[in-house]
């Protein structure tokens, strides 16, 4: 299956952000949800999965366009599950953002499941303006529960003014040697990233490198921006990581909060 969305959100020329383009094609339904946004608030927009998947031989695409002064948040309705088909084919998804100068981007979706027997590659392109903002998670689970992963690979490039600020990949299933050793996820089943990106951090002023315990770190770029990882046993716990550690944090997290606090 082919499927491709898009979304583009402008500035509505009253503080405020209106959606000029939602379109999309089974499995990927962009939504809005929520009141509509006041000044300063982004627009939401919810992923739709229309269908299982992705699934072998799917190639799906995302195209997100951030406008001069607009907001816009992503998120999902639920976890993806990468399958297999019965032929073993791979499965794609590619995300492409441009975010203008004054423009804002959270793209904040459920993980993504990599099931067994599965081989599906995430790339995603970020293509950031000189004075724009991003908060960019992902969250990739090995395999459903009392199974093993198939093949996924998640890889992740932002530019920033032009010029590459971070290039970020993670891999696990069979295919990768080493995937749960020491050197990767060292035995722990689930893993997440999160970059922020904000412009009033380029004299240097932005968050210092931070750990929690033995599994989650914060590192500030090269650039104004920094990266949280984490990896753990479960997904809730690497949210609460990637919240506890990320300097724009909101109330996105609130579930997996209050079953793993983060004091």
């Amino acid at each position: 299956m082919r499927a491709a969305a898009r979304i583009e959100a402008v500035a509505d020329g009253a503080g405020g952000t209106r959606l000029a383009v939602l379109s999309g094609e089974v499995p990927l339904l962009p939504r809005r949800t929520g009141p509509r946004p006041g000044p300063g608030e982004p627009a939401t927009v919810h992923l739709v999965g229309g269908a299982a998947g992705p699934l072998g031989g799917d190639d799906l695409t995302v195209d997100i366009v951030v406008g001069p002064g607009a907001a816009l948040c992503v998120r999902s309705v639920a976890a993806s599950i990468a399958l297999p088909d019965r032929a073993g084919s791979p499965s794609h998804t590619v995300v492409r953002a441009t975010v203008a100068s004054g423009g804002r981007l959270e793209w904040l979706p459920e993980p993504l499941i990599a099931a067994a027997r599965c081989h599906h590659e995430t790339l995603t392109r970020i293509s950031l303006a000189a004075g724009a903002s991003l908060r960019w998670r992902d969250e990739l689970v090995c395999g459903r529960h009392g199974e093993e992963p198939g093949d996924a690979s998640v890889t992740t490039v932002v530019r920033y003014a032009g010029r590459p600020l971070l290039h970020h990949q993670v891999a696990v299933g069979p295919s990768y040697p080493g995937w749960a050793g020491a050197a990767v996820l060292s035995g722990a089943r689930a893993t997440g990233t999160l970059v922020v990106v904000d412009p009033a951090w380029a004299d240097g002023g932005g968050p210092r490198a931070a750990v929690r315990g033995d599994r989650a770190a914060r590192a500030p770029l090269a650039g104004p921006a920094v990266l949280v990882t984490s990896v753990a046993p479960q997904p809730a716990t690497v949210r609460a990581d990637l919240t506890a550690l990320d300097p724009r944090a909101t109330r996105d997290v609130a579930l997996a909060t209050a079953h793993h606090p983060i004091g």
